[in-house]
């Protein structure tokens, strides 16, 4: 049994990892679900976290990195999720392509193949314009300087006019049962919007992200779609995500 006094950063810790509930906190610290509650409600009072029904959720998300210190981060694991990513698909698939550094990888190889691409990552843009194969849709609208993408309702309304086979997202997190996380509303307003208009959702994500509820805006995923990982996705991470819907692809190191 942890005593309170050490057991509250344990909470704090145990509830970064996303949304957790009462019953699962008594049993993880050996203590009953009262003691768990009246911890919670202590760090509440502290405006540390929100109290959600039967449970708790960090009160404030963790500061967005900027997309320089994005594209440093998990550089050869993004590498093997972009090949592996590239596997999935066929010749002339039309396809979604979300901002972010991980599908910005991924967009990378798409260079010498034949598809029809529509997106809002802008770094990507250089990259594909003109490139031999390729037909590039960019979806207009506010620039988000934090991700170098854009959104808003001018990017809707172009989005809502077209269909793919393949929507290709990220995220700066993935929690079983609420889908992905960033940390604005916009964001997972189109980047929900990509999904709908795509046959299949396929989901691009370091291993450090799977679990992770860093930030507040959440995008659901579809009943099923296919989570590309990389190597050392833990077999919980893996069973979680399964249990989500999805269909998991573990990249080579």
């Amino acid at each position: 049994m942890t005593r309170g006094r050490h057991r509250h950063p344990l909470l704090l810790e145990a509830l970064q990892a996303g949304e957790v509930v009462v019953e699962e906190l008594a049993e993880r610290f050996g203590v009953s679900a009262s003691t768990i509650r009246r911890d919670l409600q202590r760090l509440a009072s502290e405006k540390t976290i929100t109290r959600t029904y039967g449970g708790a959720v960090i009160a404030h998300p963790l500061p967005e990195t900027s997309l320089p210190e994005r594209e440093a981060q998990a550089r050869p694991e993004k590498a093997a999720i972009a090949r592996a990513a590239l596997s999935l698909l066929t010749d002339d698939d039309i396809l979604i392509l979300d901002g972010g550094s991980t599908v910005a990888a991924f967009g990378a190889g798409l260079a010498g193949r034949r598809h029809a691409i529509v997106t809002n990552n802008l770094p990507l843009v250089g990259v594909l314009a003109g490139a031999p194969g390729l037909a590039l849709t960019v979806l207009g609208g506010a620039v988000r300087p934090g991700s170098m993408s854009t959104l808003g309702p001018l990017a809707e309304a172009s989005l809502r006019r077209l269909t793919a086979d393949k929507a290709v997202v990220s995220g700066d997190g993935f929690v079983a049962g609420r889908g992905l996380c960033e940390a604005a509303l916009e964001q997972v307003s189109l980047k929900s919007l990509m999904m709908e208009q795509a046959a299949e959702v396929v989901v691009l994500m370091d291993s450090s992200k799977l679990g992770r509820a860093t930030q507040g805006a959440w995008a659901p995923l579809p009943g099923r779609w296919t989570l590309v990982t990389d190597a050392g996705a833990t077999d919980a991470q893996c069973a979680d995500a399964e249990s989500a819907g999805a269909r998991v692809v573990r990249a080579a190191g």
